[in-house]
């Protein structure tokens, strides 16, 4: 994934529908957890790419020791602009950076973390090797991605109902992306063609996803992830219409709120050997 999309797909008003929706929807949970496990190691220096809007930064800024550095980049200008104006509670070194090209030296920290990012680029295994190159010896680079989209109850419902809504051509992006690279063995051979030979821990974890309305949800999933794109791509004046069959797809299914929902990711933590 080149600069030019990673700005393209998270563009508009996304990166605000995305802080607000989908952050307390199903990313806060897996942030909370990564950041616990980067704390265990107790890293002096911290380099977290596609930070997003910082649910993940926020998070380690709380978690780690006061000594830890943190560094947290993205490729979305608009996205790391909305992290930054929301901060942390401490200080924060918040640059853009390309998670395929990264502008650090080699074995500059001790741990590289990223929450829901490597699905999105195109070449997994030489974004493992980049984030290996910028990690010590001892270091781990930890992440996380989402499992099969059956298994991530409010995603299914929703593509389900715009698949409805375009019969002739329905959006996919959050089957063919966020829950796109899910294989166990494909993630641990990419691992393993980045660098990554020694043992790796691989952990599937499930949580809850609790929304106040089935509409929370349909905005959060329709207005806060690049399926917007998608969905306007199809019909820009159906953008309503698509949160619509989503909330009422929801409401059948979940009832009128509130609603939970399972999520299911899995975690994973590759350490760098010499």
């Amino acid at each position: 994934m080149n600069t030019s999309a990673g700005d393209r797909i998270f563009s508009g008003s996304i990166p605000q529908f995305y802080q607000r929706y989908m952050v307390p929807l199903i990313f806060q949970s897996y942030a909370a957890d990564l950041a616990r496990r980067t704390a265990a190691l107790r890293p002096s220096s911290v380099l977290e790419l596609a930070a997003g809007t910082g649910a993940v930064t926020r998070q380690l800024a709380d978690q780690l020791p006061a000594a830890s550095s943190i560094t947290a980049t993205d490729l979305n200008p608009a996205m790391l602009q909305q992290a930054g104006n929301l901060g942390a509670s401490r200080p924060i070194t918040w640059s853009q950076a390309d998670a395929m090209r990264l502008p650090f030296e080699d074995q500059s920290f001790d741990a590289v973390v990223c929450q829901f990012g490597y699905m999105f680029l195109a070449d997994k295994a030489a974004g493992y090797a980049e984030a290996r190159r910028v990690l010590r010896p001892g270091g781990a680079l930890l992440f996380n991605v989402w499992d099969r989209i059956e298994d991530n109850a409010f995603a299914a419902t929703v593509e389900q109902a715009l698949a409805r809504l375009f019969p002739d051509d329905p959006p996919k992006f959050m089957s063919r992306v966020p829950h796109g690279y899910h294989d166990l063995a494909l993630i641990a051979g990419d691992l393993a063609r980045g660098g990554f030979t020694g043992q790796q821990a691989i952990e599937t974890v499930a949580f809850e996803s609790r929304a106040d309305t089935p509409r929370t949800a349909a905005i959060a999933y329709c207005q806060g992830t690049p399926l917007r794109n998608e969905i306007e791509a199809r019909d820009a004046s159906m953008l309503d219409k698509a949160v619509e069959m989503a909330t009422d797809a929801l409401r059948q299914r979940y009832g009128t709120g509130p609603i939970t929902g399972k999520i299911q990711a899995h975690v994973v933590t590759a350490p760098r050997d010499a």
